[in-house]
């Protein structure tokens, strides 16, 4: 990660703390079981890092944000279409066949486990590590660390819950291989979450001060206002987002996927990459995150140069309004320039299954410097930025009782405004507006796995996902895994339709 230090070479003995209700035999072993235990462990300021640094790394796994995780997000939302050497298991998120059996799926349960065990590990052993000595350790290094831990955490349950309702709710490091627990209600995952994140607000550092990468107390604000917003709490969301302050909207939209602009003015909360720090396991890194794995696959698996496995559907592109400076940012089409404007996209640069392709995915690419992937790319993932915190504080100002319609335009304004977008007129209606935020989410955050999470938590995915195979009342929630519900007895029965 470029720049959270230490985090790949300390991942061996947190495999020692997976839950064994989700995750195999083989995690379990130690990589060194003479040199390191947790009976030893957090007596330093390093060990300290590195166990909070460990958590951090299940976003970088192959089952999150270095493969699958935007396929999956992208291709529900119908913002992706598939060509035709699209592999079979990532076609099931386009049509919806997928079930309990899918290998996907169970992955990104599974690493989401091993992340939450990790921030556990950390929470569990607070006691150890306030009694460092300060001389070695101040208090609010101690206080931001474990800070850290329980935003991570809350970052986890919160990927969990919106794919699969309630889950089992870890709080601790569980006590055995006897400790299973049956499913919590979606509300008790979230008192979770949420209780997590007002701690973790209370003790993390700003991002004036903290090291990039990490987590920060603006994350944590920006992170409740988003999780509040999905439980309609209105009021207390908006409350949390604006104390989400210092930022601004980058000028130059394409700058928020560029590798050179990370951590600008817009940018909240980034999942690292680095490919200069090592790829050598970006295929066998597993759910456990061990190894080198400091590789994103995106660029390669959109690239219309490269695999082009997925292409933008008619529908995302159709969306966006005349002159609108994002599509340009979002797309390539043929005419374009790249490779430092060395090199023309052609319309055979966009052929693919006998036919020419509109365009291809232009976010999250190297080809503006580069004329090929190459597999590896180093360009973080944007998981929070602030155009996101203007329009969820415009949905909420909206949508609250008492909300003023002509400031929540005021917010959509800011985000029209960069794109060289006429503002829209401030006498709209609570509908219109609501109309208008959704246009302006969808192709705002076009490729950016947000769009489905959107629709179904307003409850209109049957009316955009008509003519797909989207089945209502099924999937708006994935299956709980099939390997799960086999070996922890707690579980009983399946999701709606499931």
């Amino acid at each position: 990660m470029k720049n959270i230090k230490n985090i790949k070479f300390i991942l061996g003995i947190f495999t020692l703390i997976c839950m064994t209700n989700s995750c195999s035999d083989k995690d379990l072993e130690l990589t060194n079981p003479t040199t390191l235990s947790p009976e030893t462990y957090f007596q330093t300021k390093d060990q300290v890092e590195s166990s909070v640094n460990a958590a951090y790394a299940n976003l970088q796994t192959t089952a999150l944000y270095t493969r699958l995780y935007f396929f999956e997000l992208d291709n529900m939302s119908h913002e992706n279409a598939g060509n035709p050497q699209l592999e079979a298991d990532k076609k099931e998120f386009l049509e919806f066949s997928f079930d309990s059996g899918s290998a996907d799926i169970s992955d990104y349960w599974t690493v989401c486990y091993l992340g939450i065990n990790k921030s556990n590990f950390v929470i569990s052993n607070s006691d150890k590590i306030n009694a460092i000595d300060n001389s070695i350790l101040p208090q609010v290094s101690k206080d931001k660390y474990i800070g850290e831990a329980k935003f991570m955490r809350a970052f986890y349950y919160f990927l969990l819950v919106k794919r699969f309702g309630g889950v089992p709710l870890y709080d601790a490091l569980p006590k055995g291989a006897d400790d299973v627990r049956a499913r919590a209600t979606v509300a008790e995952v979230y008192d979770l979450i949420v209780s997590d994140l007002k701690t973790a607000i209370t003790t993390l550092l700003s991002r004036t001060t903290e090291q990039k990468g990490r987590a920060t107390k603006e994350a944590a604000q920006a992170l409740l206002g988003k999780v509040l917003l999905y439980q309609k709490k209105y009021d207390e969301s908006l409350t949390a987002l604006n104390a989400v302050t210092g930022f601004s909207l980058e000028p130059d939209f394409y700058d928020n996927f560029i590798e050179e602009k990370e951590h600008g003015v817009e940018s909240i909360f980034e999942v690292e990459f680095d490919a200069k720090l090592g790829t050598g396991n970006l295929w066998g890194a597993g759910n456990g995150a061990q190894g080198g794995n400091e590789s994103t696959l995106r660029g390669q698996e959109y690239g219309n140069l490269n695999w082009y496995n997925v292409y933008p559907s008619d529908n995302i592109l159709d969306e966006f309004e005349a002159n609108d400076k994002r599509f340009a940012a979002t797309f390539y089409v043929v005419g374009d320039k790249y490779n430092g404007g060395s090199n023309t996209m052609v319309a055979a640069n966009f052929g693919s299954g006998g036919g020419t392709r509109r365009a291809g995915w232009k976010k999250y690419s190297n080809y503006y410097k580069k004329i090929d992937e190459a597999i590896d790319s180093g360009i973080n993932f944007k998981i929070i930025r602030y155009s996101d915190i203007l329009l969820m504080k415009a949905e909420c100002e909206n949508q609250r009782p008492g909300g003023v319609q002509a400031t929540a335009i005021g917010y959509i304004n800011q985000v029209r405004l960069r794109a060289g977008l006429l503002p829209l007129v401030t006498t709209l209606t609570k509908d219109q507006v609501f109309k208008a935020i959704i246009h302006e989410r969808k192709v705002e955050f076009a490729g950016e796995q947000s769009r489905f999470d959107d629709i179904i938590r307003w409850g209109n995915a049957a009316t955009e996902l008509a003519g797909t195979k989207f089945k209502i009342g099924k999937n708006e929630l994935w299956p709980i895994p099939n390997n799960e519900t086999g070996k922890n007895p707690l579980i009983t029965g399946n999701n709606p339709g499931w």
